[in-house]
């Protein structure tokens, strides 16, 4: 992309009153946004309101400053191991064609990521993706679920889809790094962002977002320097479901934003999936209303593979039954420490009670068994089965 196709394209989407929807009627009329600023008035009348067309006709106040700014982000060679960046147009071979075949697609998508990746001839949504989303304040198990749940669907082919936010998103997004392959073309994460890729949303997942430029990809169709508005992070949800063959929902309340999400993916003949929880948790409550609507009911990740019929090659034992899976079979299920564990939260006094073991013997076997999945470990010294009986 050139500096006059670049300021063509944010001049496009820095008209007042011009939508996504106006955009697309206008490129599908008149072509590439260069040649929408060459037709007169009454050409541009043929797509759009007057007010449009009269925005149309001028030139942003802002616009000299954010082409400057967006051309410097764009050519300015990052160090040694630092992520490159890419700016997709609508028009792009590279932009991801499951994402254009939504209702709603951006005008622009800025990349940030390895260099490999950002080149790939394999466009961007080619890999099968799964969005992973819930809570911003999810149970200690809600987020061992959901880092669990992402580790090994990305261990079986899947890239994970989430947005950053606290809670849910960072740990769907920390499990997916944790069985990252760095020499793979795909990324194991992507996270789509409610702000300008140059401010990082919260503040506190900083550093998770570093790692993902470094073994992922970061993605907004929001022009650099937008701060966090509230009404982006909604907006954003639909590139989220929309560049997923399905969404699981991990936990959320029953006006969480996830919910956004799942609706939106539904609306796009997507996947919906939802893992149930305690009937007293206000954090299920979102999930098992899903359920009762027609998300599909999850218990392992092979659930989602054998429902989003990957091909073979895409699944792996480790889905289904190795320690990163969360399936319904596991090597250690026959523990005696499993056995005496059973699926309601218990301490360790209780625990060396039942079987007899020594302290340090006991906290070596629960490490194990938590680093597999089969044990999640609650507030209050408290440990809870996970997994299959």
């Amino acid at each position: 992309m050139d500096h006059d196709e670049l300021q063509a394209w944010l001049r496009l989407t820095l008209s007042r009153g011009v939508g996504n929807a106006a955009a697309r009627l206008l490129l599908a009329r008149f072509g590439l946004p260069q040649a929408i600023f060459e037709q007169s008035e009454a050409a541009l009348l043929e797509c759009v309101t007057p007010a449009q067309a009269k925005a149309l006709r001028a030139i942003p106040p802002t616009l000299a400053d954010l082409v400057e700014t967006t051309w410097e982000w764009l050519q300015d060679a990052p160090e040694p191991g630092a992520a490159a960046r890419t700016l997709l147009t609508l028009g792009d071979v590279g932009y991801p064609r499951i994402l254009l075949n939504t209702d709603d697609p951006p005008l622009l998508l800025y990349l940030m990521g390895p260099a490999a990746r950002l080149s790939s001839e394999q466009p961007l949504g080619e890999r099968p993706c799964l969005a992973v989303v819930g809570s911003r304040n999810p149970t200690a198990q809600g987020a061992e679920h959901a880092r669990q749940f992402a580790r090994a669907l990305q261990g079986a082919g899947l890239t994970i889809v989430s947005g950053l936010a606290l809670g849910v998103d960072a740990a769907a997004h920390e499990g997916a790094l944790e069985s990252a392959d760095l020499e793979e073309d795909h990324p194991a994460t992507i996270a789509v962002v409610g702000t300008g890729l140059d401010r990082v949303y919260p503040a506190a997942n900083r550093a998770l977002a570093h790692r993902i430029a470094r073994q992922g990809l970061l993605v907004s169709e929001y022009p650099l320097g937008t701060p966090p508005l509230a009404p982006n992070f909604p907006k954003r949800n639909r590139i989220i479901s929309g560049l997923s063959q399905g969404t699981l929902v991990v936990e959320a309340a029953l006006a969480s934003g996830s919910l956004i999400t799942a609706r939106l993916a539904a609306e796009q003949g997507r996947e919906v999936f939802a893992i149930p929880g305690s009937i007293h948790s206000p954090q299920s409550r979102g999930c098992h209303a899903l359920i009762r609507q027609g998300a599909k009911l999850v218990e392992s990740a092979q659930d989602v593979l054998e429902e989003l019929s990957l091909p073979a090659a895409a699944t792996s034992s480790a889905a289904a039954s190795g320690p990163q899976g969360l399936g319904r079979e596991h090597s250690r299920q026959d523990s005696p420490l499993l056995q005496a564990l059973g699926y309601d939260p218990m301490g360790l006094d209780t625990l060396l009670a039942r079987t007899g073991m020594d302290a340090a013997g006991l906290q070596v076997q629960l490490l194990e068994l938590e680093l597999a999945g089969n044990v999640a470990r609650l507030p209050g010294g408290l440990f809870q089965r996970v997994g299959m009986a």
